[in-house]
């Protein structure tokens, strides 16, 4: 079963369809799709790596270089005036995607990696003692992993892991068992990007919150593919990455509670996060200055709102109920090819689909399909721990997004009858 969002609570608070999904339409917003490869037109499957952008987006990274192109706070010129305000205009509209309650919630990171890295060491590090425990899942990215691994090594501290099932679901009754009297924080993921796993994040948290454990979510592939509200998760931090949403690389979100966030020291240092420095003393600015020392990505500020207007004015439900029904396409229709074994067949999942063949490695299955102009992921996922816990050293990964189409899957399923043949 796929694309079974029924049991995510989240999905429950899905806003209204805002108008009748018409992918056709949407493509046409897309430049790059429109092109061949090898010889044949371009399949692009590979968006959980990142997502190609709208035109809409590429408009406001030109129209802000174009016209607005200043630094901004403290500026007292009009060019700079107008980027600040299209800078903080842009926190607000995040604010609102995010339902979070104040725009100082809301701090701009280059992506999940940083906003990640940022928790660790400024807010869980400092309240780390030896023997304490950071609680992960199995399915965890790397970027979910490496930063608690360097502060454990710092504090003497420990990481526990939450294992997952044979489908490739986190067992819940493991991850209470281990939420224990040493744990000081939990970092997991919304949705696994390898496997399409939706995680019980709501659940989970109330968990947590009953034993006063502090709540770190990754949505990197969730973002752009469920609806969210901060404040009915009550989780105490969400990140997510900008080229994953159809906005610009190098740009990414970090969601704190207000009060975790002006208890924390900043994570570096630097101009815009200060608010006076002499040689014996520097007082730090107010969240979320505090947290954006130098000159920020402003375009991809203002390129990731014009992202987030894409994506509302599409509505974040319709994208992610099209999305489920190509992934119960796509998984019906691989399910009868010979020797393909699907990875990941959690009851709710969305948008990813993980595999391997019989005999033909990753690797080589993702080449031949390049040869066809199919463009799909084949890798570990940086998610090498999760690949030893089902005993394989990579799948290959196709993974949707708004503008795929039902007859991209069926060239996707062509395809990997093609790659059958080829090693026969």
């Amino acid at each position: 079963m796929s694309g079974a969002r029924g049991a995510d609570p989240l999905s429950a608070a899905a806003g209204a369809v805002a108008r009748p999904y018409d992918v056709e339409a949407v493509r046409r917003d897309f430049p790059i799709l429109h092109q061949t490869v090898h010889g044949h037109p371009l399949v692009y499957l590979d968006n959980a790596a990142t997502t190609h952008k709208p035109e809409q987006v590429l408009k406001a990274l030109d129209d802000f270089y174009t016209g607005d192109n200043a630094n901004i706070h403290r500026g007292v010129h009009e060019l700079s005036q107008r980027a600040t305000a299209s800078y903080e205009a842009a926190r607000e509209k995040i604010r609102g995607f995010l339902n979070a309650g104040a725009a100082r919630e809301v701090l701009f990171v280059r992506g999940t990696t940083e906003a990640i890295n940022l928790v660790a060491h400024s807010f869980a590090g400092p309240r780390l003692n030896e023997g304490d425990e950071i609680l992960l899942t199995g399915m965890e990215h790397h970027s979910n992993i490496v930063p608690w691994q360097m502060v454990c090594e710092a504090k003497k501290a420990k990481l526990r892991v939450v294992p997952v099932n044979d489908r490739g679901e986190l067992i819940l009754e493991e991850y209470e068992r281990l939420l224990g009297p040493k744990t000081r924080l939990v970092s997991a993921v919304h949705l696994s990007n390898a496997l399409g796993t939706i995680n019980p994040v709501k659940e989970m948290i109330g968990m947590a919150h009953r034993r006063g454990v502090p709540v770190m979510l990754d949505g990197a592939q969730a973002a752009a593919r469920i609806p969210l509200d901060v404040r009915d998760l009550d989780c105490d931090f969400y990140a997510f990455s900008g080229h994953k949403l159809y906005g610009p690389t190098g740009i990414g979100v970090l969601y704190g509670k207000a009060e975790h966030l002006e208890a924390m020291p900043p994570y570096m240092g630097g101009g815009d996060m200060i608010s006076s420095v002499t040689f014996e003393k520097t007082l730090y600015n107010k969240i979320p200055n505090k947290f954006e020392a130098g000159t920020p990505h402003v375009a991809g500020v203002i390129g990731l709102a014009a992202a987030v207007d894409y994506l509302e004015e599409l509505s974040v439900a319709a994208v992610a109920a099209h999305e489920d029904d190509l992934l119960a396409r796509a998984t019906r229709a691989v399910a009868g090819i010979p020797g393909l074994r699907i990875v990941g067949t959690a009851q709710c999942k969305a948008g990813i689909l993980s595999f391997v063949m019989e005999g033909i490695h990753p690797h080589d299955l993702g080449t031949v399909l390049d040869q066809q102009g199919i463009a799909v992921r084949a890798g570990h996922h940086c998610t090498q721990p999760l690949m030893e816990r089902f005993g394989i050293p990579a799948t290959a990964r196709a993974s949707f997004a708004l503008y795929n189409t039902a007859g991209e899957v069926d060239t996707l399923v062509e395809g990997l009858s093609r790659v059958r043949e080829v090693f026969a």
